[in-house]
């Protein structure tokens, strides 16, 4: 009896070792501390969020996370769908309120409502699963250089007058989250004439650049005194070159708002990080890096805008947008763009 007691004992030690070597090997295949995050050409930028945002995750939780830019926003959906199923990135940063849906629908993104999104107001929220998570927001207007352009266009349909010829730069909708938001301004105005309206605006436009990157540059370059951007725009000359030169117009017709967000790629390889990375976007120590690198409005209210956002405009009136129409119009308002002027 003894011996077979001794056996069952023996037996129960193998059992308890055999679970921790078990535990050891779990612990073992523990997710690595990096992230992988697709993103945009401005949030890598050396005066972009990202490099400040991935120093500030690290110190906070350990993970290096690289932030790999793939051109503007309709060039990172691009890429995202066709890494459908199998991404390389774990978490995808940058895609707005109107180009978004388009990569909801292809089911790219799994839900995860991270730590403190509850304080974020309900008309910034962009999927009700959580799929994407809002981290900023503005509206999109066109800004005025206005020691090139004596007097500014009062309305969108003030642009299309001869005066403006040439004068204004905007992105391709095809391929820039302001090319399409445009897009998705002047279909709000004019409903189903945008199209003429377009057509009467394409001697206004210098350029249609792919990102807004490009278009911003040459605006500072002073290759045209108008250019699309953000209301929040302003603020960042203000802040860094401490002018109020670049002006920021509001239309009548009112502006279309544009809610940035991110999500967690399905099929991550490190989705615990990713989840981290998601509650670390929102918490007030990341929002607070937002409003001088992004020039946007952080969705966290607890986050404290500069003293220089007083050159930012907040629109009286916020227009609504059927993002799903924009998106299938965007190829049509290129080409109306692009033929002979």
């Amino acid at each position: 009896m003894r011996y077979r007691t001794c056996g069952r004992v023996y037996g129960r030690v193998l059992t308890i070792l055999s679970f921790l070597v078990l535990a050891l090997s779990s612990c073992s295949r523990a997710e690595p501390p990096e992230l992988l995050v697709y993103t945009y050409d401005s949030w890598v930028a050396d005066w972009g969020a990202g490099p400040k945002v991935a120093e500030a995750f690290k110190k906070q939780s350990g993970i290096e996370v690289k932030f790999v830019a793939k051109g503007d926003g309709g060039q990172l959906v691009s890429a995202l769908i066709t890494e459908s199923g199998r991404p390389e990135a774990d978490v995808a940063l940058g895609l707005d309120n109107i180009l978004g849906k388009k990569a909801l629908d292809a089911r790219l993104f799994a839900a995860y409502k991270p730590a403190g999104a509850d304080s974020i107001a309900k008309e910034l929220v962009l999927d009700s699963s959580w799929r994407l998570t809002p981290y900023d927001y503005g509206h999109f207007a066109i800004i005025w250089d206005s020691q090139k352009l004596a007097k500014p266009p009062a309305s969108l349909e003030d642009l299309t007058r001869p005066a403006f010829a040439k004068k204004l730069i905007i992105m391709d909708p095809r391929t820039s989250t302001p090319g399409l938001g445009f897009l998705a301004w002047t279909e709000a105005v004019y409903g189903p004439q945008w199209k003429d309206y377009w057509a009467r605006l394409r001697p206004s436009v210098l350029a249609m650049t792919p990102g807004w990157d490009a278009g911003y540059g040459l605006f500072i370059k002073g290759e045209a005194p108008l250019v699309l951007s953000y209301a929040t725009s302003p603020a960042y000359h203000k802040e860094e070159e401490k002018t109020d030169r670049y002006v920021a117009l509001s239309f009548p017709e009112g502006h279309v708002m544009q809610v940035e967000g991110a999500g967690i790629l399905n099929g991550a390889k490190h989705r615990r990080n990713a989840e981290k990375f998601m509650d670390f976007l929102v918490s007030t120590e990341c929002q607070q890096l937002l409003p001088l690198t992004q020039w946007m409005y952080p969705v966290n209210p607890k986050a404290v805008l500069p003293a220089s956002y007083s050159a930012a405009i907040r629109p009286a009136k916020t227009l609504a947008t059927d993002a799903a129409t924009s998106v299938a119009d965007a190829p049509l308002a290129a080409d109306i763009l692009s033929a002979s002027k």
